[in-house]
Parts: C-alpha cells; sequence; structure tokens
C-alpha cells in the first residue's frame, strides 16, 4: 500500500471536514488508494504487447465491434467517465485481431487520467498502429460524472466523439458505410456528414 498516497487521502478527508473516526470511515483512504491504484494503473507502453498476432481472414471488408464497455476519470476533476466504444476498421490484406484485444486495449488506454476526446484519437490510433489497418473509426460515447453529478448543469446528458484515420477517413462513402455498421439502431447520425 503507498503509504504516503494514503495520508494524503487522509489529509484531504480531513480538510473537508470528515471525522474519518466519527463517521466510521477509518478504512476509507486506505480503500481510496488502492481503487485508485487500480484506476490510474494503465500504461500506454503496454499496448504493442496486448495486440499479439494478427491473424488471417478471408475477410476484405470492414470489421465492427461494438458496445465496448470502458471507465475512465476525467483529468480535470478526477471523477469517472464511463461508456461504450464502437470501433469499424479495415483490416489489410485480412489480418484481423482478435476481439478481445480491443477491449484490453481500451482497458489500458482508459485506466488514466483522461480526456474524452483524447481517449478517441488515441483509440483509432492504436488500432491503426497495432494491427496496420487501411482505414479505422472510432465513436466513444459516455457520461461525464462531472457534469451530472451537478444534476443542475445537465443530469442526462451524454457526450459522442469520433475519430477515424486512413480510408474511413479520406473515403466518404466508406465511412459512412461504417457509422451505419456501428450505429446501426442505435438512432445517431455522422456528424461529419
Amino acid at each position: 500500500m503507498n503509504a504516503k498516497a494514503e495520508q494524503a487521502i487522509k489529509d484531504f478527508l480531513t480538510a473537508m471536514g470528515l471525522d474519518l473516526t466519527a463517521r466510521h470511515m477509518e478504512q476509507t483512504p486506505a480503500r481510496v488508494v488502492e481503487l485508485y491504484e487500480y484506476l490510474l494503473g494503465g500504461r500506454p507502453e503496454r499496448i504493442p504487447a496486448l495486440w499479439g498476432r494478427p491473424f488471417p481472414t478471408d475477410s476484405r471488408g470492414l470489421i465492427a465491434i461494438r458496445h465496448i464497455p470502458f471507465y475512465s476519470l476525467c483529468e480535470h476533476h478526477l471523477v469517472p467517465f464511463f461508456g461504450e466504444v464502437y470501433i469499424a476498421y479495415l483490416p489489410h490484406n485480412g489480418m484481423a485481431a482478435g476481439f478481445s484485444k480491443f477491449a484490453r486495449v481500451i482497458g489500458e488506454l482508459a485506466r488514466q487520467p483522461q480526456l474524452q476526446e483524447r481517449l478517441t484519437q488515441e483509440i483509432a490510433e492504436a488500432i491503426e498502429q497495432g494491427i496496420a489497418a487501411e482505414g479505422v473509426l472510432v465513436i466513444v460515447e459516455a457520461r461525464q460524472l462531472c457534469m451530472m453529478l451537478r444534476s443542475e448543469i445537465a443530469p442526462d446528458t451524454t457526450t459522442l466523439t469520433t475519430a477515424s484515420s486512413g480510408r474511413l477517413q479520406t473515403d466518404a462513402a466508406l465511412r459512412q458505410e461504417a457509422w451505419s455498421l456501428l450505429m446501426k439502431g442505435e438512432n445517431k447520425h455522422d456528424p461529419s456528414a
């Protein structure tokens, strides 16, 4: 356990007016440190190893993965934002990655202080670089607790960000096909169309 971080949490909670002994919160600082060690444990340098080796398929079309859950911390407030990631990519010469690899890569990128816009772009870049995709479209839909907790601001707001590269950035028809594939039944329209 990180004793320095635990003391800092005790100091912070005490400074906020909480009596940690009277409220039966004696173990709260240790629990907070343990949770934040996990939430801040992502290491982008581990991503290349997470991909493993792409494998050959007969696929020459788009491959899509939808509704990949993620949880991250807003770097402005250190409170969670969370949602789902939608990915479409065009394999290079039919080379694909296992579907579970995408969830692992997203988890690694999300487990650090983040902005949704940056996370979206980093996921697209990781896919393009990790499996040499000819094109990538990433859509992230999230709920930002920093907005939701202040109920008078925007309690039910979701935010949608996109990033694209390669042929899914330059070929409008292919991008529209990818967007339609990812958003089928979701009632969302491509903001760049």
